[in-house]
Formats: C-alpha cells, structure tokens, sequence
C-alpha cells in the first residue's frame, strides 16, 4: 500500500510522503477505502505551475491515518473517485472549486462557497446551476440568504410538488472569510484567537484543534492537568449546545415548557464555564502549550454543585418531553437519514450516530485526557430528527459523567502552560478532536523556515450540510424548520 501511516497529532516529514500521479492514487484511495478506511482530508496546494493533491484517510479500528500525495499540472483532469467512493462528493467539489483540478465524472460538480479564492472566477453566485423541476403542481421556495434573527447568511432552494419537498439545495458562501489564508500569514501573532474564532458556537473544539496541530509540530506534550482541563472545557461546550439544541427543537414542536427548562439550563452551563476562563465560550482558556485557566478547590465545589443540578434538570425534562405523545408524533420518522446513505454522504458527529456511523474522535483517535479515560460511542438506528434529538439528550449526561470523573481526579502536575517554539520544518500535522457537531480536522503544513505554508481546516458542517438537504426529501416544507434544528449546522464553519 503506497501511504505513510501516522497517528492523530504526530507528524509526518514532507519527504515521507508518498508522491504519485494521480490516477494511481485515486486507485490507491479506492483501494483503500473500500478496504474500511474513509477520508477526512482532501485539498490542493499550490506548488508552481502544479498543485499538490494530498489525501488523508482514517483507519477508525486501527486508529491509524493514512497520508499520500500527487503532484498535478494545472488545469488538469481525473476520473472523479465519488461514483466509486461516495463519500468524497464535497471533497472533490471544494478541490475543483479551489484549484481547478476537474473530477470527470462527479455526479453534482456544484460550487461549495463561491469564496473570493475560487480557481473559475467566471463561477459566481449569480450563475449558480440551481437544481429544476418542471410539472403542473410543481414550485419553488426560496429562503434566504438574509434571515430573521442574528444567524449567517445561507440560501435555500426548496423545488417542492405541493407541500412535499423534491428536493432542497443549498448555496453557502456569503462570508467566505479566508481564514485559512489568515492562519497562513498569521498563525505567530494570532493563530489561536482565528481558531477561536473559526466557528463562534465551537470555540474550544477549533482551539483544541488548533493547539494539538501546532503542539505536535513543536514537540511540546502539554500536562496531565492541563489536558483534562481542555476535555472539561470541551465537554462543557458540548453539553451547553445540545441543551441549547433540545430547548430549539422543543420550540420548533410548541412544546414550550422544554423550550423554557433546556434555556435556562444552558444558560447555567455557559455561566459555570463563565466563572472558570472569563468567557461563556471559553475564549481564552485553550493556547498553544496548554491553558491559561487553573481550578481552585472553590471552583471544583462550584462545578460539581451547578452540574449535578444540570444533569438533574435535563434528566427529568428530556424524560418528559420524549414521553410526550405530542412531540414524539412530530420528531418519529421526520427528516430520516438511513445508515447507508449516512455513510456513504460521510455524515459525522451525533447527525451520523443517529444514523448508525460509529464514529466518534474521542474513541477512534483519542487526543490528549481521552487516551486515558475512554469514551464509549452511543449509536442510534432511525436516524430521524427523533434520534438526532436523542442522541444529543443521551450525550449531555455522557460529558456531565465525564467532566465529574475528571473533577474527580485532577493532575496535580505543571506547567499549565510551556513554551511552544518553532515548528518543525518541512512537516505535515493532522490535528482531530470531536466537536459537538462531530470531527473536526486542522491539517498544518510547515516550509523550510519552519513557517506554515498551507493551513487547511474542516469543520463537521463541511460534510453534513448534504445530509440536511437528504433528510428534507419527501417531507412536508413546514417539517423543514425542524429538521434544520436538528443538524444545527454552521454557515460561518463551511465559509472558511
């Protein structure tokens, strides 16, 4: 097998990496692939008049990434890999948008953000190739991209027969802010304020992506304290959201008591990790070589008291609501993702284990704490918005069980924070963590002054937002709101 095989967080000397025409490693990634590894990485970097194509595929039983690469003249073209291997549909469409490499083939070569650095600048949103139908009953409804609210701008194009919807398509981009780009030049004076700020919802899960890639590249190994400290702030954010997630969809069914209870309980979650890093969101706390924030024996008391009433409040109220007969006649069998089309759309985080995919960072690739205190992965069958619901019900009590046990157990050892020096040059560093909305992937490439040269970022929205516009199919329009909750996707994570 011509890949390189390396581990989460252990990087990789550029030179190592196999380099191969093109054709031969899409055979090798179909090979591959269909040997049970899947892809978690797929872009282009530019390298003269060529662009290197590099492909990151995981081993989730082995816990095992595998690296290789190709270098392609610009302009040129290859069979898509997506008509053999599915799952690589958004990899393929973002690489042809981004470099202009073609994937003949690909069944839906639409653009993925029409950002400001696209290859075609002929491809504009204005000359987007919506979807159509035709027929006596059939019409469009469009929403977006300004919508009521604070949110980020994202167009929807519903082609519906009568109340039922055919199909949705979904136009992103309107904030295509080049982070990417930022990181490259930036990433010495302000790299981990533009992680924190990659996806404003997931603070501490880009952060600990962030830190991990640059930590890996510098040799630092952070302490037993301060990466349990990073796992309880990551958990605390997962909790927070699904809480947040469930009062939504309660809202979306009129089920106005669970609205009420999961909003107030969020609020208590956000406010305790308030009292630990000076921010709701946790700004602040993760940095390259450990954390700014320390616990104090005060502190611990004060999470341990606001976390048992949390889990006490989200047991009784996710008890009641997924009892009641009204609710569950909304959320059983609305916006169904079978397991099959789950996997082979690639969905990750609580959106795919609701639909059976068995995947989860924090076991497959464990990082920092996880490697020593396992996480077990709760899956679902149905996948509809019932199971992604309930997967976020059962995975609060999981992190709260998880950040008590941590509490529990405290590293007393030091630093909090060290050093970070240069990075190694020449290197290649795959960083994952589970976010609350699934895998994230920072990829980091480092040149020969021990710079980054190409800094390449996927956030779970990255591959979920297809699974949104599957599970919408077939079923009534006034169904959507619910569904879009459900997932509760990111515009500005997808926008890079």
């Amino acid at each position: 097998m011509k890949w390189i095989n390396t581990k989460n967080n252990r990087p990789v000397r550029i030179k190592d990496i196999p380099e191969m025409a093109m054709e031969d490693l899409r055979a090798q990634i179909i090979k591959t692939c269909r040997d049970g590894a899947r892809v978690i990485s797929f872009f282009g970097m530019p390298r003269g008049p060529r662009t290197a194509v590099y492909a990151v595929l995981a081993d989730d039983e082995a816990s095992r990434l595998y690296l290789a690469s190709a270098l392609v003249e610009n302009g040129r073209r290859y069979p898509s890999i997506t008509p053999e291997v599915p799952q690589f549909h958004i990899f393929e469409r973002e690489l042809y948008e981004d470099t202009g490499i073609m994937p003949e083939g690909h069944p839906w070569l639409k653009g993925v953000r029409f950002g400001h650095e696209r290859a075609n600048r002929e491809s504009t949103m204005e000359r987007y190739p919506f979807f159509t139908m035709q027929g006596e009953e059939v019409h469009e409804v469009a929403v977006g991209p300004i919508h009521a609210g604070v949110i980020e701008p994202g167009h929807f194009r519903f082609m519906c027969q009568g109340e039922d919807v055919h199909h949705l398509e979904i136009q992103l981009g309107y904030q295509h802010r080049g982070v990417e780009a930022l990181m490259v030049k930036n990433f010495r004076r302000s790299g981990i304020h533009l992680a924190e700020s990659i996806a404003g919802d997931t603070v501490i899960g880009h952060a600990c992506a962030y830190a991990g890639a640059i930590e890996s590249l510098t040799g630092v190994e952070i302490s037993r304290r301060a990466q349990s400290i990073r796992a309880i702030a990551l958990e605390m954010e997962r909790a927070a959201i699904h809480i947040g997630d469930l009062g939504a969809i309660a809202n979306d069914v009129a089920y106005l008591l669970g609205n009420a209870v999961f909003g107030v309980t969020r609020t208590l979650v956000i406010n305790t990790l308030l009292a630990l890093t000076g921010s709701r969101f946790g700004r602040g706390l993760v940095r390259e070589g450990g954390v700014a924030f320390d616990f104090t024996p005060e502190l611990i008391k004060e999470f341990i008291e606001k976390l048992a009433k949390v889990y006490h409040d989200v047991n009784l109220m996710g008890e009641a609501m997924f009892e009641m007969a009204s609710v569950l006649a909304r959320l059983d069998h609305t916006g169904a993702v079978d397991p099959a089309a789950a996997r082979d759309m690639g969905l990750v985080g609580p959106a795919g284990r609701a639909s059976g995919v068995d995947l989860d960072v924090r076991a497959d690739h464990p990082f920092g704490i996880y490697r020593f205190y396992p996480v077990h992965k709760r899956t679902m069958g149905s996948g509809d918005v019932f199971a992604r619901a309930y997967m976020r019900y059962i995975e609060i009590k999981q992190s709260i069980d998880f950040i008590l046990e941590q509490l529990d157990s405290l590293a007393d050892d030091r630093p909090l924070l060290q050093k970070a020096g240069k990075p190694a040059p020449d290197s290649f560093a795959v960083s994952m963590t589970e976010g609350w909305r699934g895998e994230i992937v920072h990829c980091a490439i480092t040149g020969r002054k021990n710079e980054i040269v190409k800094y390449k970022i996927k956030d779970p929205s990255f591959q979920n937002w297809y699974g949104l516009a599957y599970a919408v199919r077939n079923n009534g329009i006034s169904d959507f709101p619910l569904c879009n909750k459900s997932f509760n996707l990111s515009y500005c994570g997808n926008d890079l």
